[in-house]
């Protein structure tokens, strides 16, 4: 598994391409049952300062940028199962920084959302804004090796069963459990 984004209603998961969804859905299915299971809380109704929450700091031009994030882009980004993060604003270049999130990393649409999505809206709206760049997701932030520093690698090992009969009655079992709580699945 490369990245899992929770939203305020929905869960995105992203997989390495060289992963197969049908010898990982089935154990994340299990990891997310298993969680709501133990009750524990998953996001709370507090108020969180995020990274659109308007400070006392913040320039005109950065609230205006930060509200229209919020109420107007993100909304319209996180129905694809994504979302996108404010990140910075250079007053001299006019250029708003943000971050892709969720579904939108590696997304072939992406840029072109960024680009007229986006920029056309904040433009439109803030004529000091003269840009729009997304920080790329780098693939080792900590510039290790990939190590988690207990020498062990941070990725999830999948096993595959040798039965096939029984991988299939346990894939059927999945997607019927899924079928059930309302939540669609794609290969």
């Amino acid at each position: 598994i490369k990245s899992v984004y929770l939203g305020y209603d929905f869960l995105t998961v992203t997989k390495y391409a060289e992963a197969h969804w049908n010898h990982l859905q089935t154990p994340i299915f299990g990891a997310i049952m298993d969680f709501y299971a133990s009750n524990r809380e998953v996001m709370t109704d507090v108020p969180q300062i995020t990274d659109t929450t308007i400070l006392d700091d913040d320039d005109e031009v950065v609230a205006m940028i930060k509200e229209l994030l919020e109420s107007r882009i993100r909304p319209a980004v996180q129905e694809d199962g994504g979302d996108i993060k404010y990140v910075g604003y250079e007053e001299e270049s006019g250029i708003v920084t943000v971050q892709l999130a969720g579904s939108c990393v590696g997304c072939p649409s992406s840029s072109v959302t960024l680009k007229n999505g986006v920029e056309n809206m904040l433009m439109h709206y803030i004529p000091e804004v003269t840009g729009v760049v997304s920080l790329e997701e780098e693939e080792e932030e900590d510039g290790s090796d990939g190590e988690d520093g207990d020498g062990t690698s941070g990725e999830v090992v999948v096993e595959q069963s040798s039965s096939s009969v029984e991988e299939k009655k346990k894939m059927k079992t999945y997607q019927d459990k899924l079928a059930a709580v309302g939540i669609p699945f794609s290969d």
